[in-house]
């Protein structure tokens, strides 16, 4: 974590610290996984394990880098200065002297969803966004929540942690397409022609093999994620009541802008949702909150999860 006043959370350490490890376990999984998988089908066809893991790698290295670029593009979101949002700059450069970091870049993305999020690998490259729908509905005081949650996230250099650990997720769903598409354009091809139906077997089972270990290893490290995701949107919550002493604000904007995703179509929400890991509150349709078994799945705790840890906040400092 960065030298800033926001209050360590070693249960996010720890958490991360798990996370890694057992992803590590993965990992080893899978190399050994696939090195068996060649020796037994004596494939000499070794793209379709070696290219997906190069092209993963490239992946995870240009998302860890130009994180910040592509979330302002996928958002159409705008990098804003403080003559054209004064207010908004105002609350930013307030956080930033609580919290003793420097100060990112601040956009503003013009869709009427009330959100807002923060990327970048590290305070240096950090960027927070918020949108039209967001300012247009929290007052400062709850604007001053959101954003100290976001920059939390910038402080515990969550992006980055979330890239390095997104590493495996990326590789297995790589390996299940060219898998998929390897078996639908000519895996097997060679099968019943002369000499060339054993190859074509052989190939034909690498395929499926690897396709089984693909979704297998991408379940694992998908649930991994998850898991960590929501931990690290409550260690933001804590770290972002703490440092401004009013949990109940960040408890109102909450509400708000949970209560008013009800109101955005559909449609737009479901355009929303590839950011939901970047989001403050995830863009979920009605019948996905409603869910309890959307919740294993999900980027975020529930509602009433954040309240409940949030109310305890507001009893201790009341203490």
């Amino acid at each position: 974590m960065a030298r800033t006043r926001y209050a360590p959370d070693r249960g996010l350490t720890a958490r991360m610290t798990v996370t890694m490890f057992l992803l590590g376990l993965v990992f080893v999984g899978l190399v050994f996984a696939l090195v068996g998988i060649l020796t037994a089908t004596h494939a000499s066809d070794g793209a379709i394990i070696f290219f997906p893991v190069l092209l993963g790698v490239g992946l995870c290295i240009g998302s860890f880098f130009y994180s910040d670029k592509i979330a302002l593009r996928a958002s159409g979101a705008t990098e804003v200065s403080p003559q054209q949002a004064p207010e908004l700059h105002g609350v930013i450069d307030r956080l930033c002297a609580l919290a003793d970091m420097p100060k990112p870049r601040v956009a503003i993305a013009p869709t009427d969803m009330p959100n807002a999020f923060a990327t970048g690998r590290d305070s240096k490259h950090a960027v927070v966004c918020v949108t039209q729908g967001l300012l247009r509905r929290l007052d400062r005081e709850e604007l001053e929540g959101v954003l100290a949650h976001e920059m939390s996230h910038v402080a515990h250099k969550d992006v980055a942690v979330m890239t390095i650990a997104s590493f495996l997720a990326i590789i297995a769903g790589l390996m299940i397409r060219f898998a998929f598409y390897g078996e639908l354009f000519g895996g097997g091809g060679g099968r019943g022609r002369g000499g060339r139906g054993n190859n074509g077997g052989q190939l034909a089972i690498l395929l499926l093999a690897v396709a089984a270990v693909g979704v297998v290893v991408y379940a694992v490290s998908f649930l991994l994620i998850r898991l960590l995701s929501r931990y690290r949107e409550l260690a933001a919550d804590r770290s972002g009541a703490l440092l401004t002493g009013q949990p109940s604000k960040l408890a109102s904007a909450l509400q708000k802008v949970s209560g008013q995703m009800a109101a955005i179509p559909t449609r737009d929400l479901r355009t929303a949702q590839p950011l939901n890991a970047f989001y403050f509150a995830p863009a979920l349709t009605r019948q996905q909150s409603a869910s309890k078994f959307s919740q294993l799945f999900s980027t975020h705790p529930s509602l009433e999860k954040r309240l409940t840890e949030l109310a305890k906040i507001s009893k201790q400092l009341g203490q």
